[in-house]
């Protein structure tokens, strides 16, 4: 099972649309240890994006990279840099590829967790969106290994950067304007791990709306001469 890059649109308005229906609930998280902005911040960005896209097809990795360029360059605080970076970083490890197969998406949110990486000092168990991306990666990591279906294995991420966001409401906040409540950041999920976690879900029906099989790419082709 694979996607073609060609079919991103479809993809990335489903990002979109995530983004643009949780507003509210990523502001009313953040606003209980951090500025209550987080929502309205990725909103603006992600709006902004499906402004600026318009009725064009785009390429899934020319979507990541465009988007990541909106967000780093327009979206206030950290989280612009963060998720500008990490989408940027997808979208390089893929590279001009006409397909997208597990190895390939395994490779590039791999990819976006290095790219954090090297900007940012959080690792897992800090209580930031890195733990609900390491888990997916992982997840993904061992897919690929188990070499378990394409859609299977996007269910499963989602599955562990689900368990990865909720693993934070229970840690203490190391970064941000969180860290400063010490103890008191203990019981409240961290908003960026929540919002990570919304993008990658969403990622992952985009992609299940506009993934093929090999049997399906097969017949098309036959088809097709």
């Amino acid at each position: 099972m694979f996607l073609y890059n060609r079919d991103g649109r479809i993809i990335l308005l489903q990002m979109v649309r995530a983004i643009q229906e949780n507003k509210q609930y990523l502001s009313d998280i953040d606003g209980l240890i951090g500025d209550g902005d987080h929502g309205i911040n990725m909103n603006k960005g992600f709006t902004m994006y499906k402004d600026r896209l318009g009725e064009k097809e785009v390429n899934f990795t020319d979507g990541l990279t465009e988007l990541g360029m909106l967000l780093l360059n327009q979206i206030g605080g950290s989280m612009g840099p963060i998720y500008g970076t990490l989408l940027i970083s997808m979208a390089e490890a893929a590279g001009n590829t006409d397909q997208i197969n597990l190895p390939l998406f395994s490779s590039m949110t791999g990819a976006g967790l290095l790219g954090l990486y090297d900007i940012v000092e959080a690792r897992p168990g800090d209580k930031t969106l890195i733990d609900t991306l390491y888990p997916a990666c992982c997840s993904l990591e061992e897919s690929v290994k188990n070499r378990t279906a394409f859609d299977a294995s996007l269910d499963a991420m989602k599955a562990a950067a689900a368990a990865g966001r909720d693993s934070t409401k229970n840690m203490i906040a190391k970064y941000g304007r969180a860290a400063r409540l010490g103890e008191r950041s203990r019981g409240i999920l961290d908003a960026g791990a929540a919002s990570c976690s919304i993008i990658l879900s969403a990622m992952a029906d985009g992609m299940k709306k506009v993934m093929v099989k090999e049997a399906d790419h097969y017949a098309d082709h036959c088809h097709r001469l």
